[in-house]
């Protein structure tokens, strides 16, 4: 059968070979530098092996202040290129793409320096931050800029900005972690700041597509909603964001209705209501599933997580699903992944 879920997607120049992105997913796995080891290579090696279309590295610190733990993969140095680079050399070999996941932890950072935010406001029982004076926003502005530029250097094929789950862009974004009275808050349009500036940074060195996760809600009374993301996807778009990874939640702790494909939602909204290219994710675990979430144009790519931790090989389950025939790496081509039926 023809399946867009293994139909060709072009982000820019890049084409995707398949719509199935490997979701970030954090591995706590780095050393305390913050470099690749051989975990990585063969985390990442693997689900290209598997047929991902793109494979997404894990949220990697901008600035060492802005890890969410002391393992996580960093970019804030020039030392941390060659192993990135190792990363994406073993993901292309096997005919997927590369991506990386430019990020801050801000007030949820628990490395052993000050964490910061936007505001002086603690994440649930955590330490409370420091707000952040102006010339430290710029500073970190600057940071993603030159982590752009060393993604550049490593070969990544797309970058995406990490601006959910309660992280600093995130914490920016919404009144319930912002309640700065300059430029950088009170209004929507101040409260975007922070992440139109890191856009504007990060193309002026990367011409490559780029992608921006959000929390599309955050299930808490004053907080965001999928209404206000509209908005700021429609900014996004004329900043010439190629797509938006819809997630949700994580700014603060909230009551969650979680069930298969809850995040879908978020993803068709937002795709049709400010008319840009969206990612959908969240309790994704079929091939039927996604592509019924693509045929009913809910989403234009389709981000799997912690199916693909249980089974790096999820494209070939899939396409079985679908009665579609996956090319295989040649060395498993002894165990085709279509069964056929008499």
């Amino acid at each position: 059968m023809d399946s867009l879920l293994f139909s060709p997607y072009m982000l820019k120049e890049v084409v995707l070979k398949n719509r199935i992105v490997m979701s970030p997913m954090c591995m706590y796995s780095a050393d305390s530098q913050g470099m690749a080891n051989t975990f990585h290579q063969v985390h990442y090696a693997s689900r290209a092996a598997g047929q991902v279309g793109l494979v997404m590295l894990e949220a990697t610190a901008v600035t060492p202040e802005g890890r969410i733990s002391s393992k996580d993969l960093g970019i804030w140095d020039d030392a941390h290129i060659e192993g990135l680079q190792t990363l994406t050399r073993l993901i292309r070999e096997y005919g997927a793409k590369s991506a990386i996941q430019l990020a801050h932890a801000g007030r949820k950072a628990t490395v052993d320096t000050p964490a910061v935010a936007p505001s002086a406001i603690p994440y649930d029982g955590m330490k409370t931050p420091l707000a952040l004076a102006t010339h430290e926003i710029k500073d970190i502005v600057a940071a993603f800029q030159a982590a752009a530029v060393r993604a550049r250097k490593a070969a990544f094929d797309v970058i995406e900005i990490h601006g959910a789950h309660g992280y600093l862009i995130n914490e920016f974004l919404s009144p319930l972690s912002n309640q700065r009275t300059d430029e950088y808050g009170g209004s929507a349009e101040n409260r975007y700041r922070f992440l139109r500036e890191i856009i504007t940074a990060v193309q002026e060195v990367w011409t490559g597509p780029i992608m921006v996760r959000i929390s599309a809600t955050d299930y808490y009374p004053g907080g965001l909603t999928p209404d206000d993301y509209v908005e700021f996807a429609k900014w996004m778009k004329k900043q010439g964001v190629d797509v938006i990874d819809c997630s949700s939640g994580a700014l603060v702790p909230a009551s969650i209705d979680v069930y298969p494909g809850y995040q879908v939602p978020f993803s068709n909204q937002i795709k049709h209501e400010a008319q840009i290219a969206t990612g959908a994710v969240g309790l994704i675990t079929s091939g039927l599933q996604a592509e019924e979430i693509l045929r009913n144009e809910q989403a234009d790519l389709i981000f799997i997580g912690r199916e693909l931790l249980r089974n790096p090989y999820f494209p070939r389950t899939a396409a079985n699903e679908l009665g579609f025939e996956l090319s295989e790496p040649k060395q498993y081509e002894r165990a085709p992944g279509t069964i056929k039926h008499k």
